[in-house]
């Protein structure tokens, strides 16, 4: 497990303390849709301030181009996050300069400021030295518990960790260790599920994968190339044909090194992609040319049932059908309430990610009986691709 300070480490009364969250949260008519973040942050907010910290809030919303968008203010969060604290918020309208300062310096022990959207400025993004300067005067110690946000190397997610004593928030600590169980020192077999789409926005991840795990499941539209890629007709299902290649490269080193690859035994089609549609199951050797695959059938679910019975660990990224719409939902949700129940039972652990992810184990009523359901898409990602995170190499370091 790599090196890293938490809240353990830190002696936070009567300091200011920085604290970067992700408060990016969907918005409907100007109110909270998904509360999902604000609550994932807050325990770490409240330790803080129960501990006689003087609590800063740091987040970005939306992608404002380093300029004031009204709409993008993080004024409307005030409220929503004070209802999860318990206890006032007060708000900055800017993040750095006099505006911040005086904030921060009317806070008393146990208080907490949320600051405004940190990407009006465009130095957030650029991660400026001047820019770090002008939010590392605002606090003492900084706490990063934005993993979201950990794949970017911006002023608040990089540069203050360089600036200041840094250690890593309830959130992030439980992420990494999460994701340390999973691929870092995972008990095995590991089984991976990687789903979606299209195969071209996964390349890297399959690449990796293959040389990390035991088992690879590949479902979703992704899994419609592999099977061009073995000759097996598809109908007018989403295929990327020009990727069939690739795909072969990628099962044979997958062969290399002794990964199983699962793909469909069989398919539920249709001629359209609506809810309702007439659908039928199928063979996957047996897809009519003016059909259309849209989930994994029963023989699919059964193999994969029968393959997580023997696994100890499991990291899943997106859905194996058309998830969103009924009756093609059938196969994501009920290999994921079959990993819920390994992971219930004791039997598997098991660290989900990625918002169609997130999106289709509470479709299957599921999102809360995995090991952990990281909120983050991009970070998470990248990390199953085996990339440096810089928001989590600078609190390495700072360790």
């Amino acid at each position: 497990m790599p090196d890293f300070k938490t809240l353990d480490d830190i002696a936070p009364a009567g300091k200011r303390v920085l604290i970067r969250v992700d408060l990016n949260v969907p918005m409907d008519h100007g109110k909270v849709s998904d509360m999902t973040r604000i609550e994932r942050v807050a325990p770490t907010i409240a330790e803080l301030a129960d501990k006689g910290a003087k609590v800063v809030v740091l987040s970005h919303f939306g992608r404002p181009g380093g300029k004031v968008v009204p709409e993008m203010s993080l004024k409307a969060l005030v409220e929503p996050l004070a209802a999860t604290l318990k206890k006032p918020v007060a708000f900055a309208t800017d993040c750095v300069g006099p505006t911040a300062q005086q904030a921060v310096a009317a806070l008393k022990n146990g208080d907490v400021v949320l600051l405004e959207n940190l990407r009006f400025h465009k130095a957030e993004e650029k991660n400026e030295a001047g820019f770090i300067d002008q939010l590392s005067v605002l606090g003492d110690i900084y706490v990063n518990d934005a993993f979201s946000c950990a794949h970017r190397a911006h002023a608040s997610t990089e540069g203050l960790a360089n600036r200041l004593p840094a250690v890593a928030g309830r959130l992030m600590q439980a992420e990494l260790v999460a994701l340390d169980k999973a691929l870092g020192a995972p008990k095995r077999p590991v089984a991976a599920l990687v789903g979606g789409a299209k195969v071209s926005t996964k390349l890297e991840l399959l690449g990796h994968l293959v040389g990390k795990v035991d088992r690879l499941v590949i479902g979703g539209g992704m899994a419609n190339t592999f099977l061009h890629a073995q000759g097996i007709n598809v109908g007018k299902s989403l295929c990327e044909k020009d990727l069939a290649a690739t795909a072969r490269d990628i099962l044979g080193k997958a062969e290399a090194a002794k990964c199983k690859v699962l793909l469909p035994l069989d398919a539920a089609i249709a001629a359209e992609f609506k809810a309702g549609a007439a659908s039928r199951i199928v063979d996957i050797a047996a897809v009519p040319d003016d059909q259309m695959i849209l989930d994994i059938g029963p023989k699919s679910i059964d193999a994969l049932k029968s393959e997580l019975a023997g696994c100890a660990t499991l990291v899943w990224n997106g859905p194996l059908g058309a998830f969103e719409v009924a009756p093609f939902d059938a196969g994501t949700s009920a290999v994921a309430r079959e990993a819920a129940a390994l992971t219930q039972a004791g039997k598997l652990l098991s660290v989900a990610g990625g918002g169609d992810t997130v999106a289709a184990l509470a479709h299957a009523g599921v999102e809360d009986k995995f090991s952990y359901v990281s909120t983050a898409g991009g970070a998470f990602l990248e990390w199953l691709e085996g990339k440096t995170l810089p928001g989590v190499a600078a609190l390495i370091r700072a360790a």
